[in-house]
């Protein structure tokens, strides 16, 4: 199955409301997400896209200035590129801030959700 045939419209509605730049740092980190594993599935909940394989693997949560890659187990990521990143001192959660479209690093961004993936196996 192909990326687009896994997007849903709760998603595609919620893009379509934020500010053009967080807006494109939005659908590049979606599709970087999608594009980690075909077996991740889109959700909308709790006013925000999710994904999740066997559990929540990750989120992206939308503000005015920054888009936040969450990771539901971050605390958990231990290993590997992109740990560094990671910020957020709360029980599970760990997210990494982007405030511009430079700021993205697919390949980092990639190892970190298919390590997040594991944990849920």
């Amino acid at each position: 199955m192909n990326v687009e045939n896994r997007k849903i419209v709760e998603v595609d509605q919620f893009l379509e409301t934020l500010p053009e730049e967080i807006q494109e740092i939005t659908v590049a980190l979606r599709n970087i997400i999608l594009d980690a594993s075909q077996e991740i599935v889109e959700e909308y909940k709790w006013s925000m896209p999710n994904y999740s394989y066997n559990g929540l693997v990750c989120y992206l949560q939308t503000a005015k200035k920054h888009v936040k890659l969450g990771f539901h187990k971050g605390n958990q990521l231990q290993e590997g590129a992109g740990k560094e990143l990671l910020e957020g001192a709360g029980k599970t959660m760990r997210y990494i801030t982007l405030k511009k479209l430079e700021d993205l690093q697919p390949a980092v961004f990639t190892s970190l959700i298919l390590a997040a993936m594991e944990l849920n196996v």
